[in-house]
């Protein structure tokens, strides 16, 4: 990539053809802040003489590179962390900030592996230059007159480069390696002729032509009916010192051209547009209109060539001056060390500025993604207490006694059960057996009634607060996927769990009635009774007897029997009943909480299991752009 050996014939096509010339990829620019950015492109140390760092002396290691500066390094470790917490980001599929968190996690990352940090640790690395642009444009044509051998292959099969193609002096080729650049990319080192590579292969050509310290890209297209060719050419171009941009006559106007030039506006990169095939017929007018999309982009700094129309090509390569005007631009970019440190300097500076949008942007996307998540545990939250509410008033306010629990009370208070399971002391004979065998019949239909109310109320309160939860995820996008989860991992028989709970909560109130204490003195001294029936009194009374039995109409039970509450006062007093009572209540709630958290795993499950991120993680960020703000 010399100079070409005499110069540009000015009645040629190719000096003709060059249009609107602005300040160039190495005109000065302003200061844009101090960043503790090594030399790059060999700096002091590739010339020969003594390394120096902001004016000072550095250390020189045994390989001949310099040691960072202090404030390098401390750069150095800002990015490095930054890097880690870009690389743990997790974001959740299908939910909203996923797809986008997700390509500006990669784009960041990427660039900070791939460029940035590359270029701090290493000072004397070479100038990257990435020929990209339009399908068709002939970019491997231009990189192969650019180098002065064919080191790329073109072709009438569309997309030609279905392998990045990298040319570089031999001296330089480590540098490409595995190790140092963009390793998770296979590459190939490129032997004679040039060969295409396999897609989504990095082929190594080195070559004499190039001058040291200087390498040269040829992408894939940017416009690419094959998708994967975007994300490599995105991956190169982030790599880059410097973007030649390639697109057509034809072309030049389309949107995903603009996409990539819009990026380097944004980031300050080093670009040069090239316009090619362009007709004779309504040339200037064709110039004119495209310098005119620049300018209204703000990319009127940019330098701009124009290639004609022209069947010159043979071997790949244009026979004639046709893309001289650039090559001469691309040996004054990479000519001298000053030059190259400058053109490097100036993309380096345009992304790390780019950082103070982009990883805020990140940040946001991460923020989304809390925000829904938030919002996804909420509606868990709000279903299963509207739940626990729903139960808490179906258990006092006398509703479950309307059904069939009501009518088996009735059986049991209306036999004179109740009375007869307190009985004289002493008391005995067959007769006495009989009547508690039937008894307890009753009573174990009783005892049955309560466990069925019991458990159709919380069944059909935990089946609710699924329904809400459902269909308040499924109002969310993503959500759907997250209510299949759910599903795939139901919790155990309900039902019977309820029925245990219940048949344990009945032996703790019956243990009550038991304990030391519990019975009136002047009631105990005379009778004995059946603490399993009083504990169903107790039951009765805690769920609400005498709300059912009060303001009449066509849902107010049968008033006939005994009052529990009254019963009940007069074997343990008014004080031990209100104590039993609300220790009853106490322990029936625990384990109905219990219940409720249990069914509401699945969501929860759902939930821990999306990989949503935490709300560290984009505090860390916004931390992180702080940090390299300050650094700077």
């Amino acid at each position: 990539m010399t100079r070409p050996s005499a110069a540009p014939d000015t009645s040629g096509p190719g000096a003709s053809d060059r249009f609107a010339t602005g300040p160039d990829a190495t005109s000065d620019q302003p200061d844009q802040g101090h960043v503790p950015m090594p030399s790059a492109g060999g700096g002091d140390a590739a010339r020969g003489g003594e390394p120096h760092q902001h004016g000072r002396p550095v250390e020189a290691d045994p390989a001949g590179r310099r040691a960072p500066a202090p404030d390098e390094r401390r750069f150095e470790q800002i990015l490095e962390t930054l890097r880690g917490q870009v690389r743990d980001l997790e974001f959740s599929d299908g939910l909203p900030g996923a797809e986008e968190g997700r390509a500006l996690q990669a784009d960041v990352l990427a660039q900070l592996s791939d460029y940035v940090l590359p270029r701090v640790r290493r000072p004397d690395i070479p100038l990257l230059i990435a020929v990209a642009g339009s399908t068709g444009a002939g970019k491997s044509t231009l990189v192969n007159s650019l180098v002065g051998e064919q080191v790329t292959t073109t072709g009438v099969r569309r997309p030609t480069t279905n392998s990045p193609v990298l040319a570089c002096n031999p001296a330089d080729v480590d540098w490409f390696s595995e190790a140092s650049f963009i390793p998770t990319l296979p590459r190939v080192r490129q032997q004679g002729l040039a060969m295409p590579g396999k897609d989504g292969m990095l082929v190594l050509a080195a070559s004499e032509a190039m001058p040291p310290g200087v390498a040269l890209l040829d992408t894939p297209d940017v416009d690419s009916a094959v998708a994967a060719h975007h994300e490599f050419a995105a991956k190169f171009l982030d790599a880059a010192d410097l973007w030649v941009f390639v697109t057509t006559s034809t072309r030049y106007a389309d949107a995903r051209v603009w996409e990539f030039l819009q990026v380097a506006r944004d980031r300050d990169t080093s670009l040069a547009v090239v316009l090619s095939r362009v007709p004779r017929k309504g040339r200037r007018q064709l110039l004119d209109h495209f310098g005119a999309m620049l300018e209204a982009n703000g990319l009127g700094n940019a330098a701009r060539f124009a290639i004609p129309e022209t069947d010159q090509i043979r071997g790949e390569r244009f026979t004639s001056n046709v893309a001289d005007h650039i090559r001469e631009f691309l040996a004054d970019v990479a000519g001298e060390a000053d030059q190259r440190d400058r053109v490097s300097r100036r993309t380096f500076v345009g992304v790390i500025d780019s950082f103070r949008s982009r990883v805020p942007e990140l940040a946001r996307q991460v923020e989304t993604q809390i925000e829904t998540g938030r919002a996804l545990g909420a509606a868990v939250d709000d279903a299963f207490a509207t739940a626990s509410r729903r139960i808490d008033t179906g258990l006092v306010d006398g509703s479950l006694l309307r059904g069939s629990l009501g009518a088996r009370w009735q059986e049991v208070a209306a036999s004179g059960d109740l009375a007869k399971s307190l009985r004289m002391r002493g008391k005995r004979g067959r007769k006495a057996r009989n009547e508690q065998v039937e008894r307890g019949q009753r009573v174990s239909s009783l005892e049955r009634a309560v466990r069925d109310a019991l458990e159709a109320l919380v069944v059909s309160s935990c089946e609710r607060a699924a329904d809400q939860v459902e269909q308040s995820w499924r109002g969310v996008p993503g959500g759907a996927e997250l209510v299949v989860r759910a599903q795939e991992h139901p919790t155990a028989d309900l039902a019977k769990r309820i029925r245990k709970e219940i048949a344990q909560w009945q032996d703790e109130i019956a243990g009550m009635t038991t304990a030391s204490g519990a019975t009136k003195r002047s009631v105990a001294r005379f009778v004995t009774f059946d603490h399993d029936i009083v504990a169903l009194v107790l039951i009765i009374d805690l769920l609400g007897f005498e709300r059912s039995h009060s303001g009449g109409g066509a849902h107010a039970a049968d008033t006939s029997g005994p009052s529990p509450q009254r019963l009940l006062k007069g074997l343990f007093g008014a004080q031990s009943l209100r104590s039993m009572g609300g220790t009853a209540r106490d322990n029936l709630r625990r384990r109905i909480l219990g219940l409720l958290d249990h069914e509401r795993v699945p969501f929860d499950g759902a939930l821990a299991s999306a990989g949503i991120p935490t709300e560290d993680s984009a505090v860390q960020l916004y931390q992180a752009t702080y940090n390299l703000e300050i650094s700077r």
